[in-house]
């Protein structure tokens, strides 16, 4: 149990003793910070059920934290809030054990298996900024998930069939009629492709423009994805094979550049042979039944307030849609991983199609009651205009457009002399990018602001990384001056004592981002300790300190601040340069 926690349980504990009728005890930080560090609320509450007067329940309570130990300067203001402040023996204590801790005073989950899908990228298709925010948050959460305790797989999940394919392989067609793909034979080897990724970025685009102003074409797209889906024309799937095998080198490349990477690289095309057990499963239940010759799963409630249409299994021409590859993929994870939950993060848009797929999943008997699905939402990332992000030319940014235009500038602002420059430049490109991604809520539409986000003063990444890196500096000229501090803490004062406060906090900001599947407040978190620190860094002069045991309290306190900062950025997937 992390310290805040275990004085809660300590301070319940207490007022059982003296029959206080609560079942839980949480301490909230003042808003006025000379009353004390924190409030105790409970009097008013207690009020009612008591039939005593706030303030004389509020003696009482004062009384059993007084018995505690804990605290120091404990006063009623008002009609009966608590104010209390810990002792500063207790504050000292608590950083030399938490730097000395291999927990650093997080309390774990249990060790249960989590799925997280996230990402979502089209094979063929060029990423674009809006497959930023899935990467980043689904990475993040995939991380915050394993720092808490649990045991987590993470699957790209490729959009690698339908439509997109069919225009793919038809464009080629067009463009290289006498690749052996086209033969209709079933070749022994292959041809070599004459295309590369960089084609691929224009290719679809092209056919795409095509095929909808042109039924002809059209036609013969969806006569190609049928043929390609059903594994007849093994010219195509072995041509698409092929452009998979291009467009997922480079895919995973941009994902690299995210410090973004998953456990399983697949995609809908991998949930083929799961397909007819999901549909015999379905089919078990009685929920799968027919309306107008499509198959379909009735999914509404009584209970719902807003239209719940039913879930389209099958077409009527028997042709298997998106849902259909989803199910079958839900059969693929159960069978072969047993997940205790299944998290999906996409667009806020697709909410109403999970709530349909997750519905027809626990009715017909494909996910036990007691596996979780579930749709975490995201909001987009719009231009000033606050319409979704684009081009100056209008349209759709790519993933590797946005990335090149933030590090130009940011290329800008640096000393043209820095050693690797270019690297620490993308460095802070990224942590750029991911920072502005989480600082508003998950479900929150945020306007992203090239200049906003790369200011080194302002509640941004680069400001987090710069601060971080000056703790790293002053630790290493420690080192170099042959400073020892062996993690000795002395007594807090002023902005130090503000700072410890704030890292007791961690552990409930973690597990508060990990419930609500947030990472706002581990942003914000972040940004108020690094805020701090930097008060602290200009009120004293930490190497030129003449006290000896001041300077060693103080750079175990820079230690424990920058190991918090690249502990929780590490969270964030985000790196720290050596320098900047």
């Amino acid at each position: 149990m992390n310290f805040l926690n275990a004085v809660e349980k300590d301070i319940l504990n207490k007022f059982k003793e003296k029959d206080i009728p609560l079942e839980e005890v949480k301490l909230i930080r003042s808003s006025k910070k000379e009353l004390g560090d924190y409030q105790i609320n409970d009097a008013m509450k207690l009020a009612k059920v008591m039939h005593k007067s706030p303030r004389d329940i509020a003696i009482v309570l004062v009384n059993c934290l007084e018995e505690t130990g804990y605290f120091k300067d404990i006063n009623i203001a008002g009609a009966g809030f608590i104010n209390l402040s810990f002792k500063d023996e207790l504050l000292t204590e608590y950083v030399e054990k938490v730097i000395n801790s291999s927990t650093k005073d997080v309390e774990k989950l249990s060790k249960e298996k989590i799925i997280i899908d996230y990402g979502g990228a089209n094979i063929a298709k060029t990423l674009h900024v809006g497959h930023l925010r899935s990467a980043n948050i689904g990475e993040a959460l995939k991380r915050l998930a394993k720092y808490l305790g649990k045991e987590v797989i993470a699957d790209v999940h490729f959009g690698d069939i339908g439509r997109q394919s069919g225009m793919v392989i038809y464009e080629i067609k067009e463009r290289y009629p006498n690749l052996n793909y086209f033969s209709g034979k079933d070749e022994t080897t292959w041809d070599e492709l004459p295309i590369t990724s960089k084609d691929l970025e224009e290719i679809y685009p092209l056919a795409n423009n095509k095929a909808k102003n042109n039924e002809t074409i059209m036609n013969e797209v969806r006569e190609i994805t049928a043929e390609l889906e059903s594994g007849k024309n093994k010219g195509y799937v072995a041509l698409w094979d092929k452009i998979k095998e291009i467009s997922v080198k480079d895919i995973k490349n941009l994902y690299k550049e995210l410090n973004t990477d998953f456990d399983l690289w697949e995609g809908e095309s991998d949930a083929f042979p799961y397909i007819k057990e999901t549909l015999d499963i379905m089919n078990k239940s009685g929920y799968l039944i027919n309306s107008e010759g499509a198959k379909i799963v009735e999914v509404i409630k009584d209970t719902d307030k807003a239209p719940m249409p039913p879930l389209v299994v099958i077409k009527s021409n028997g042709a298997t849609l998106y849902a259909t590859r989803e199910l079958a993929t839900i059969t693929s994870r159960m069978k072969r991983f047993s997940p205790k939950e299944i998290w999906y993060i996409a667009d806020m848009r697709q909410e109403l199609y999970f709530h349909q797929v997750f519905r027809a999943s626990y009715k017909t008997g494909l996910v036990p009651q007691s596996t979780k699905l579930d749709f975490y939402g995201i909001g987009t990332m719009n231009g000033k205009d606050g319409k979704p992000f684009k081009t100056r030319d209008g349209n759709a940014a790519t993933l590797k457009g946005l990335i090149k235009n933030v590090k130009e500038e940011i290329l800008n602002h640096m000393n043209k002399n820095m050693e690797n420059k270019e690297k620490i430049a993308f460095q802070i490109t990224i942590a750029a990018i991911k920072y502005a991604d989480f600082l508003p809520n998950r479900t929150t539409d945020y306007i992203f602001d090239i200049n906003k986000f790369i200011d080194i003063e302002g509640k941004t990444g680069p400001y987090i990384l710069y601060n971080t890196i000056r703790m790293k500096s002053i630790l290493t000229k420690a080192k170099e001056q042959e400073i020892v501090y062996n993690n000795y803490y002395n007594k807090p004062v002023n902005t130090e004592k503000e700072i410890i406060l704030l890292l007791m906090e961690k552990n409930n900001t973690l597990h508060k981002a990990y419930n609500a599947k947030d990472l706002s407040p581990i942003a914000d978190y972040i940004y108020n300790l690094t805020s701090l620190y930097s008060r602290f860094y200009e009120e004293n002069h930490i190497l030129t300190e003449t006290n000896d045991k001041t300077k060693e309290s103080w750079l175990t306190l820079t230690k424990l601040i920058k190991e918090t900062n690249e502990e929780l950025l590490n969270i964030l997937a985000i790196d720290v340069p050596d320098k900047m």
